[in-house]
């Protein structure tokens, strides 16, 4: 096959909101909120985070903090601006915050947070350029939140 055959391979925002999920997985298996994210930068994942919270008794170890630290290291830059975050669940106040000083391209979340997500109070928390989509695989992002608190009900009653 001749280089100009070959297939290049684009990848979606339904294709890396699902290795999110992948990642939000992992934190369920551990007791932790199930929430994933991936940070990517031309087509590629450089970050990897799940909340984790508990296993490191920090409460500002979410997944998002996690992966724009990662991002950050690998780049060797503090700011994100060529990156999108995808986070199966809207980003609280500080997270948001982060993603305001990192200076995110674009972020992208499944399932949103109406108690304690940042849009309660507007997109303004974010970087002026940052651009946001949200409800990418939210069935699926809804769903292991939902089946994470009903088992750990079911277990509290026990």
């Amino acid at each position: 096959m001749r280089k100009t055959d070959q297939m290049i391979e684009v990848f979606t925002d339904e294709y890396f909101m699902k290795q999110a999920l992948v990642e939000a997985a992992k934190a369920a298996e551990q007791g932790e909120v199930p929430v994933g994210a991936v940070m990517v930068c031309d087509g590629r994942i450089i970050a990897r985070a799940h909340n984790s919270t508990e296993q490191l008794t920090d409460v500002t170890a979410h997944a998002e903090i996690i992966a724009i630290t990662s991002a950050s290291s690998y780049l060797g830059s503090k700011y994100l601006p060529d990156c999108t975050l995808y986070v199966t669940l809207e980003p609280c106040l500080m997270c948001a915050g982060a993603l305001a000083w990192a200076q995110l391209g674009r972020l992208v979340y499944g399932a949103s947070d109406d108690k304690k997500g940042f849009m309660i109070h507007g997109k303004s928390l974010l970087h002026a350029k940052t651009k946001v989509e949200f409800g990418i695989e939210n069935d699926a992002c809804s769903e292991i939140l939902t089946n994470f608190f009903e088992r750990k009900r079911m277990l509290q009653k026990k």
